[in-house]
């Protein structure tokens, strides 16, 4: 089974925990899960529940390694580097694995914009390819809000990109953005998963502003579960104890 889905969403509204959630329940089904913290600020080893020490250096920081696989210094822009570098090695090397989830923190570009032209762009460009196009498992990933990172060439290869929203009228309009910047490089499998709901009154919102958008469940309002977020551990260490949602979250990729 070759599943890969994206998360993505404004930030604060609880998309890494839904997407250690996803990949959790996933693992606990039976697929063999890799889970992607494409997020420039990392939380996804701690949703997951994955030991940090010692601390998880994300790929694009890897200067040493950068520098080895384009054949020139990372932070160099216009030079002349690999644009295709080897990464093949990099998921299996640099991952660490809890419960049939294995982990690979990739970072993303803080510097020179989205469309940076540099050898940390070159090799992470390159590891998503990998991932999204060649690589056999279920591969979940938590990416910022927005999807440069993705790109043109595997967008047909995504299976799924999940908006995360809550009930605030800005969460949702950022997930109309998001829309358009994923439209815009032809990613058009889109859905959204609405967060921290507390009454009917929440999903009736939702769905208003959102009418034209797949959604694919509600995850209840939980006190365990927004402190888990807020404190950086993992939620419902007894998968049996989380919301149902996302087992009908999951259902479809499952048979």
């Amino acid at each position: 089974m070759s599943l890969k889905i994206a998360l993505s969403g404004k930030g604060g509204v609880g998309k890494t925990t839904i997407s250690a959630m996803i990949a959790r329940k996933l693992a606990a089904s039976g697929k063999r899960v890799f889970a992607i913290d494409a997020d420039p600020v990392a939380n996804l080893a701690a949703a997951l529940g994955i030991s940090e020490d010692p601390p998880i250096t994300p790929i694009i920081e890897l200067r040493d390694l950068i520098a080895e696989r384009t054949g020139t210094q990372a932070g160099q822009y216009g030079g002349v580097f690999t644009l295709n570098p080897k990464v093949d090695d990099l998921p299996e090397r640099f991952s660490r694995e809890r419960d049939g989830v294995r982990l690979l923190v990739t970072g993303t570009i803080n510097e020179g914009g989205s469309g940076c032209f540099c050898p940390e762009s070159a090799v992470l460009r390159a590891l998503m390819q990998h991932m999204i196009l060649y690589h056999d498992d279920v591969v979940v990933m938590d990416m910022e809000a927005g999807v440069e990172h993705i790109g043109r060439a595997t967008t047909r290869s995504v299976d799924r990109l999940i908006i995360v929203v809550d009930p605030g009228v800005r969460s949702q309009t950022a997930a109309t953005r998001i829309r358009k910047l994923a439209s815009d490089i032809g990613l058009e499998k889109i859905s959204i998963v609405g967060n921290r709901i507390r009454s009917e009154k929440d999903i009736e919102r939702i769905k208003e502003n959102l009418h034209d958008f797949d959604i694919l469940g509600f995850v209840p309002y939980d006190e365990k579960f927004l402190g888990a977020d807020n404190e950086g551990v993992r939620p419902y260490d007894n998968l049996d104890e989380a919301p149902k949602v996302f087992s009908e979250i999951i259902a479809p990729w499952l048979s």
